[in-house]
């Protein structure tokens, strides 16, 4: 019988392996493992002190002085990722299936859309910062010599939220047309052509084939969009709005544009250096994650069509 294995020593496999599972170790399991000790404690990032407290850092979020606070966070962060992935993955679904027409001029168009993606967060959120300024923005010059209006961007709680908004689906739109562009490569021209002969129009032959082709594509940025609602969105939202403005009641204990990853900052390294609440809404954030991870495969996975279905 011949022998198949392409290791002859057991031990060689767990050696090669052995420098992941150094780095996995080092800068995920273990930052993991220390994020939830250090939620059990109050700990003070100034003085230095650190007490036990158990699971009080998650009742002062949800049922104590701070719930308040917390909650509205929550609410936003969660409204913050809907719209973003929602607005964001329909439009760039549409600008793509634009783009790959065959038209003159499509690789320039093509990359004029994708160069946002290699923008930072904290850049994107400088060139709308610049752009919406109330007083001297390029918007606000435009909107006064059309109709008479210079909106306060910043400072109007509605308006400062929907820019954070803008300004986030802008940022990833490069990066879901990339991704979008490629699978369509991959759908068969024949079907759409078989459909335009017995009589199909464009938008049903994009509900019809191009949408569903597209859906396991869809599905994985439903993932990247979201992580980077949770966890991404920080550098964007401090350079244009720093979390504010403070909205109307009952949205009045946090700013409007607070998301959770900004408030984790805010906690850690703000006035009050409590580390341990900000280790506390970080496990929250990653249990958010998970779950909406596991929604998204028990229920999502479902209308996903691959090709060889």
């Amino acid at each position: 019988m011949k022998d198949n294995a392409v290791f002859k020593s057991r031990v060689l496999p767990w050696l090669l392996l052995l420098p992941s599972f150094l780095i996995l170790l080092t800068f995920l399991y273990y930052p993991a493992i220390q994020a939830w000790v250090l939620s059990l404690h109050r700990s003070n990032l100034f003085l230095g002190t650190r007490r036990y407290v158990g699971l009080d850092n998650f009742r002062l979020m949800f049922t104590g002085a701070l719930a308040d606070k917390y909650i509205q966070v929550v609410l936003q962060t969660f409204l913050y990722g809907f719209l973003v992935i929602a607005i964001g993955i329909s439009l760039s679904m549409v600008i793509a299936a634009l783009a790959s027409q065959k038209i003159a001029g499509a690789r320039v168009y093509r990359l004029l859309l994708i160069w946002p993606f290699a923008l930072s967060p904290a850049v994107a959120g400088t060139i709308f910062l610049f752009m919406f300024n109330p007083d001297i923005g390029s918007v606000n010059q435009i909107l006064n010599e059309l109709f008479g209006v210079k909106p306060r961007w910043l400072d109007t709680p509605t308006l400062a939220f929907g820019l954070v908004v803008l300004a986030s689906v802008w940022k990833n739109l490069g990066y879901n047309i990339v991704f979008y562009l490629a699978a369509l490569q991959n759908i068969p021209y024949e079907l759409a052509e078989a459909a335009a002969i017995d009589g199909a129009g464009p938008i049903q032959r994009f509900l019809r084939i191009t949408f569903p082709m597209l859906s396991p594509m869809t599905f994985f940025l439903v993932f990247t969009n979201l992580t980077f609602a949770f966890f991404e969105s920080f550098g964007l939202i401090d350079i244009l709005t720093k979390g504010g403005p403070v909205g109307f009641p009952p949205m009045d204990a946090a700013g409007v544009s607070t998301t959770m990853i900004y408030q984790v900052t805010l906690d850690g390294f703000g006035g009050s250096g409590n580390t341990g609440l900000a280790a506390a809404l970080g496990n929250v954030i990653l249990f958010f994650v998970i779950v909406m991870t596991l929604l998204q495969f028990r229920y999502g996975g479902r209308r996903v069509q691959y090709g060889d279905n």
